[in-house]
């Protein structure tokens, strides 16, 4: 500083004389002034000096507190796929980040040779902590929650530093994701079948402990099922008092065993085939058990009503696709009539047009 002035001042000097030189040449000044003019150049810059000295005195602040403070440094580090553990055994998230972090030393706290070291192992303690809590099937959702808790400087446990973590990236190897879903699959299709499996339970209660209760049950049942059609009711009366015997595994009540047909003196009888030693007797077919009806319901053979009837069951079991049994209850009930002879006419089918198996 004191150096610069002291060039400065004798370059002012050597200026002024060069110009007062100038000046008493051109006014042709006499000659007494230059050694004034000469004597004025030596002394005036001592006087100068001297006074300034004497005006500036000491620095009151020491160099040191004038320093600009250092700025606080930070650093980063990029960490790759590091396995972090979940809530379930085996199943880890693989965890990517940029790690930052700043100095956060006091004094008397030594140098730290590695800070990068202390502000991975700080983040990566605050990141496990918490996916050690989460199943493996929210990864995505887990990441959100990093990069929220993980963006905060948080000193590390030493306290000589404060670190984050920035581009948070979180997810689940390709292996254990495939089992998840399988997993997940496997949830899915085990509750649809327990649902599966209730229903069916409750259908059997249903049939068992009230539908096929006892006969009368079966035989409501049975006439809400067909639009309360007594008929087709009264002809299905035996498999009804059969099937609810088997449901229950008791014996069919004494007055409903004169309604089998293949019951030595029930209904039907004469039209079953019992058989014999060497040929075993038949199940009964669906004639036989309309057979029965018609002889319950009083019908005799040359009865009209058991063709009409016929005739509307053999239509109801036609809509079933039963037609090996629709036909074999119109051949047995209801057979064409033989031509009358020498008209050359074909037999005319006793069917009434306003009956109602014509107009079902």
């Amino acid at each position: 500083m004191t150096t610069t002035r002291k060039t400065t001042t004798v370059f002012l000097t050597v200026l002024c004389g060069l110009l007062l030189t100038i000046a008493g040449l051109v006014q042709r000044w006499p000659g007494w002034t230059w050694p004034v003019l000469a004597a004025l150049l030596l002394v005036l810059p001592a006087v100068t000096f001297r006074v300034a000295s004497q005006r500036r005195g000491p620095v009151p602040v020491s160099f040191e507190e004038q320093l600009t403070a250092a700025p606080v440094e930070r650093t980063e580090y990029r960490v790759n796929r590091v396995a972090l553990p979940s809530l379930w055994d085996d199943y880890h998230f693989v965890f990517s980040a940029t790690v930052r972090w700043c100095s956060a030393d006091g004094p008397g706290r030594g140098t730290v040779v590695n800070p990068a070291g202390l502000a991975v192992d700080a983040v990566l303690s605050r990141a496990r902590a918490i996916a050690e809590k989460r199943e493996p099937g929210h990864a995505s959702l887990l990441q959100h929650e990093l990069g929220g808790a993980l963006s905060r400087m948080c000193p590390d446990s030493t306290g000589h530093l404060r670190a984050m973590a920035e581009d948070i990236s979180l997810t689940l190897p390709d292996e254990d994701q495939e089992r998840l879903d399988r997993l997940a699959d496997v949830r899915k299709d085990e509750a649809v079948w327990e649902h599966q499996r209730k229903y069916e339970q409750s259908k059997r209660r249903y049939l068992g402990e009230d539908v096929l209760k006892d006969t009368g049950s079966a035989v409501v049942w049975w006439l809400t099922k067909n639009d309360e059609h007594v008929a087709k009711t009264v002809a299905d009366l035996p498999l009804l008092a059969q099937l609810t015997s088997a449901a229950n595994d008791t014996d069919i009540p004494e007055r409903l065993l004169e309604m089998l047909p293949n019951r030595p003196g029930g209904p039907g009888t004469p039209d079953i085939d019992t058989g014999s030693a060497d040929f075993p007797a038949r199940e009964p077919s669906a004639a036989d058990h309309l057979s029965g009806f018609f002889e319950a319901m009083g019908f005799t053979e040359d009865d009209d009503r058991r063709a009409m009837l016929a005739r509307q069951f053999s239509q109801l079991v036609e809509q079933h696709n039963r037609h090996e049994t629709a036909e074999d209850l119109l051949r047995r009930f209801d057979p064409p009539r033989p031509p009358v002879p020498g008209t050359g006419a074909e037999p005319a089918l006793d069917h009434d047009p306003g009956s109602p198996a014509e107009t079902a």
